[in-house]
C-alpha cells in the first residue's frame, strides 16, 4: 500500500510532507516546545530520545523496523481530506470512537493528493470531536509517535491536519477491520477466526509491542483487541497511540502517570498506583490471549457476578491441565492439540502475573508464541497426511462437518 514516507521507487514531488510538527493550526514547519517528545525534549532542536539512545536501530531498510529522527508526514488539508471523502458523507464511515469518526477516503497512492471516489488508494481518515477534552493530546501523540516509528506491525500514519479547530488523521486502511469484530461480532455470515489465524495475529501484535519496547521504551498503554487491526492477509497491526508514553529512562523502573486505558486490560500496578511499566504493556497482551483462547470478552456486564471480569473468572482454571478445554473456544475445536493449548494457558499466566518483574519481556512472548505456532503446523501436516479436515477449511463435496462440541460454558456465554 502506497504511503509518503520517501519511497525510493516512487515520485513524491507532488507530497507536501513535514518534517516538524506544527505548534499552530495550517502550520507545518516550526520547532514546538508544547509536544512532548520526551522528557528530555528541548525546544530549540526537537530532538527526542528516539534518535539519541537507538542509533543502532536507525538503518534504513531494516526488516525489524526502524526509527525517524523527524516525522516524516504529509500535511493535508482540510479541504483535501473533504473531497477524499465526499465531504464525509455519511456512506463513507468506517466507525466511531472516543476521539472521533473514521472515515474511509480515496487519495492518489504516488502523491496522496485526493482521488475520484473508487479510484486510486484508500485510506482510513480519523476525524477528532471537537469537543473532546483529551482529544488534542492524544492526536499529538499519534503524530509523534506514529511519525516516527515504521514496523511491519505498526498501522502506517501517512500524514495529518490541523486547520483552525479540525484535527485529523490519515492512516492505511486496513480491511478486515479489527481483531475484536472477528472474535466478538457473531455474525453467520463471517466464519470464526481458526486457531491458527489467531496464533499468527497475536505473533504480529506481539512483535510490534516488542519493538515498541526494545526501540525506546515506548509503553502503549492501551492493549485491547479493538485496537489491532488487520490488512487483507490478517496481518496484525497495532493501531491508536493516543495514550502512549516514553517509559523510565535509565535506572528508573518506571513512570508514574494518571490513569488511563480500558478495563478489564490494565494491569493492576497501574491502576493501584499509577506507576506505569513496560511490563504493563505484557499483562494487557496476556488478556487479549486469553480473549482469544476464550473468544470471550475481557469484561462483560451481561455475564453473571463472578463472571464479568474475564481474568478473575478464568484465570484460576489457566493452571488446570484438565479443565483448560472447557473453557477454549469452542469454535476451534479440533484445531489445536493440546499441548498447544496447555501452552498458550502457561504464557496467558505468565502474562498475567501480579507483579511486573515476574513477567515475559515481550521478545519471550514472541519465541514462545513461535513454538506454539510450529506445535500446529506439525499439526496440520498429520492432519494432511491423514486426510482431516479442519472445521475452518471448506468441505470437499460429499463430505459435511459435525457439529463441534459446546462446552457448558460456551453454551452460555457466547452471545454474551
Amino acid at each position: 500500500m502506497g504511503n509518503c514516507w520517501g519511497s525510493s521507487d516512487r515520485d513524491n514531488s507532488h507530497c507536501h510532507r513535514s518534517t516538524n510538527i506544527p505548534t499552530t493550526p495550517g502550520t507545518s514547519n516550526n520547532c514546538s516546545n508544547n509536544l512532548e517528545f520526551s522528557a528530555t525534549s528541548s525546544a530549540s532542536n526537537c530532538r527526542s530520545q528516539f534518535s539519541e539512545a537507538v542509533s543502532e536501530i536507525v538503518e534504513e531498510g531494516s526488516p525489524d523496523g526502524r526509527i525517524l529522527e523527524t516525522p516524516d508526514l504529509k500535511v493535508f488539508t482540510f479541504a483535501e481530506l473533504k473531497t477524499a471523502t465526499k465531504n464525509f458523507k455519511g456512506d463513507t464511515l468506517l466507525g466511531e470512537g472516543g476521539f472521533g469518526k473514521v472515515y474511509k477516503g480515496w487519495v492518489d497512492e504516488k502523491t496522496l493528493t485526493p482521488s475520484k471516489i473508487g479510484s486510486g488508494m484508500i485510506v482510513a481518515i480519523k476525524k477528532l470531536k471537537h469537543e473532546s477534552i483529551q482529544g488534542f493530546e492524544e492526536w499529538q501523540s499519534e503524530v509523534n509517535f506514529l511519525g516516527r516509528l515504521s514496523h511491519p506491525y505498526l498501522v502506517k500514519l501517512l500524514g495529518y491536519c490541523w486547520e483552525d479547530e479540525e484535527l485529523l488523521l490519515v492512516y492505511e486502511f486496513m480491511q478486515k477491520g479489527s481483531l475484536e469484530s472477528h472474535l466478538f461480532r457473531r455474525n453467520p455470515a463471517i466464519q470464526p477466526l481458526s486457531w491458527e489465524l489467531r496464533l499468527k495475529i497475536a505473533i504480529g501484535a506481539a512483535k510490534g509491542l516488542a519493538f515498541l519496547h526494545t526501540s525506546e521504551k515506548v509503553i502503549y498503554r492501551d492493549f485491547k483487541a479493538s485496537n489491532i487491526l488487520l490488512d487483507g492477509n490478517y496481518n496484525a497491526k497495532i493501531s491508536d497511540f493516543g495514550l502512549a508514553k516514553l517509559g523510565p529512562a535509565g535506572a528508573e523502573s518506571h513512570v508514574t502517570t494518571r490513569v488511563m486505558g480500558t478495563y478489564g486490560y490494565a494491569a493492576p500496578e497501574y491502576i493501584a498506583t499509577g506507576h506505569l511499566y513496560v511490563k504493563s504493556d505484557v499483562y494487557g497482551f496476556g488478556v487479549v490471549l486469553l480473549e482469544m483462547m476464550t473468544g470471550l470478552r475481557a469484561f462483560d456486564t451481561k455475564r453473571p457476578d463472578g463472571q464479568q471480569n474475564l481474568v478473575d473468572w478464568l484465570k484460576p482454571t489457566l493452571s488446570q491441565k484438565r479443565k483448560l478445554k472447557t473453557i477454549m473456544d469452542a469454535r476451534i475445536e479440533g484445531q489445536y492439540l493440546s499441548k498447544a493449548a496447555i501452552q498458550s494457558a502457561e504464557l496467558t499466566l505468565k502474562c498475567l502475573e501480579h507483579d511486573p518483574k515476574n513477567r515475559p519481556s515481550m521478545k519471550q512472548v514472541v519465541e514462545a508464541l513461535e513454538r506454539i505456532e510450529s506445535l500446529n503446523k506439525e499439526k496440520s501436516k498429520d492432519d494432511s497426511k491423514s486426510g482431516f479436515i479442519h472445521s475452518s477449511s471448506t468441505p470437499r463435496q460429499g463430505q459435511q462437518y459435525s457439529t463441534p462440541r459446546r462446552s457448558p460454558l460456551h453454551s452460555r456465554q457466547h452471545g454474551a
